[in-house]
């Protein structure tokens, strides 16, 4: 049977519906004139743009408790090399989208070439690509109880290394002083002001840990069945996470840009809470309702994903007049005659929907783009 067939029907959707989401808030204007849930927490606490990115790591574990078994029918050095594959495709593909478009457009209109120099190194595919290859690891070598023993040591022992070696702070953790260490300023993130990565080095040891919550709910449900029990049990699973995240919040921050251990537990929660409902709302026979919407995007996430965020650069590099193409069109198309939030997210909501018709189109000729 094929990878799509062989998998719960959920699982897509789960995965179709968070690259929707990242696609909308992604496309967002920026702060007033878009809606507070559709924009980042400034520091600590957490939006429902928060939920995204481990969602998508947490469901990268989901498919990982389907794929990996195939692997390891294969031996050890097949899987090893599917891996190491895998991996370095997607980071990547991470790296060189930070690259894009490869050259630099002044004020002036003058055109130069993007330095390698000044390219981020890390980011969101990278994060992904690193979280998908530890966290294979771990279950290949050590199993559940691999995975269980690794999440409980990297959760305490990335506290740990918070409060020892820092604060919790923009400026003062860890995370910022380990990136500019290794990294150096010139490539790391800088949409805070100041040279800082939300996707450094060390804060990706925690956030391993949500793949790994993807792989142990998957195996469960595998284990045993979609019946009502394992959906009770998942469910009761994901209080107990939030419940842990809320109180480790009063001495550890609930903190997306710093992948607190609260924050793990809490998204890991909210995940098995809506993974869940999915199993419970979506029938695993085939069914043209509501879900055909967001199995199209989750049959060929990366290269949606990929196609989103190129996209998007060209609207921002092409001018007419004094403004982007991009501020262009949500001010003349939108905002003009809905308002500022209303057109930020009419302008998103259409923009995803466009590269849904792509993810349409390759669905309907049978074209699944697999790294």
């Amino acid at each position: 049977m094929s990878e799509l067939t062989n998998r719960f029907r959920a699982i897509d959707v789960l995965r179709g519906l968070t690259l929707a989401l990242m696609i909308v808030v992604n496309m967002q204007i920026g702060e007033g004139k878009s809606y507070a849930p559709l924009l980042h927490a400034a520091w600590d606490g957490m939006t429902l743009t928060d939920l995204v990115f481990p969602t998508f790591m947490f469901v990268v574990g989901t498919t990982l408790s389907f794929t990996l078994e195939k692997y390891e029918r294969l031996g050890d050095a097949a899987v090893l090399r599917k891996l190491a594959t895998r991996t370095a495709l997607i980071f990547l593909c991470g790296y060189l989208l930070y690259w894009f478009p490869f050259f630099s457009v002044d004020a002036a209109g003058h055109v130069g070439g993007a330095p390698i120099a000044h390219t981020r190194i890390l980011g969101v595919l990278q994060r992904i690509a690193i979280g998908y290859g530890a966290a294979a690891l771990i279950v290949h070598y050590g199993g559940r109880a691999g995975a269980i023993c690794f999440a409980l040591i990297a959760l305490l022992g990335y506290w740990w290394l918070l409060h020892a070696f820092g604060d919790y702070s923009l400026a003062g953790s860890a995370e910022i002083r380990l990136d500019k260490l290794v990294l150096g300023e010139a490539h790391m993130y800088h949409g805070e002001g100041v040279a800082f990565d939300p996707e450094g080095i060390l804060s990706t040891l925690p956030a391993i840990v949500n793949v790994l919550a993807g792989y142990l709910a998957g195996r469960f449900i595998r284990d045993h069945g979609t019946n009502g029990a394992t959906i009770t049990r998942l469910l009761l699973a994901g209080v107990v996470c939030v419940a842990l995240a809320l109180w480790w919040n009063t001495v550890f921050p609930i903190n997306k840009k710093l992948w607190t251990s609260s924050y793990v537990l809490c998204t890991v929660g909210i995940d098995l809470g809506v993974l869940a409902s999915l199993v419970y709302i979506v029938p695993q026979a085939k069914d043209p309702r509501w879900t055909y919407f967001f199995e199209v995007f989750g049959r060929n996430t990366l290269v949606i994903y990929l196609l989103s965020e190129i996209a998007e650069k060209p609207l921002h590099i092409i001018r007419i007049g004094q403004h982007s193409l991009a501020d262009w069109l949500y001010g003349a198309g939108f905002a003009s005659w809905a308002g500022d939030k209303p057109g930020s997210l009419l302008y998103a909501l259409v923009y995803m929907l466009s590269c849904w018709a792509v993810a349409y189109a390759m669905d309907r000729k049978g074209i699944y783009v697999k790294l």
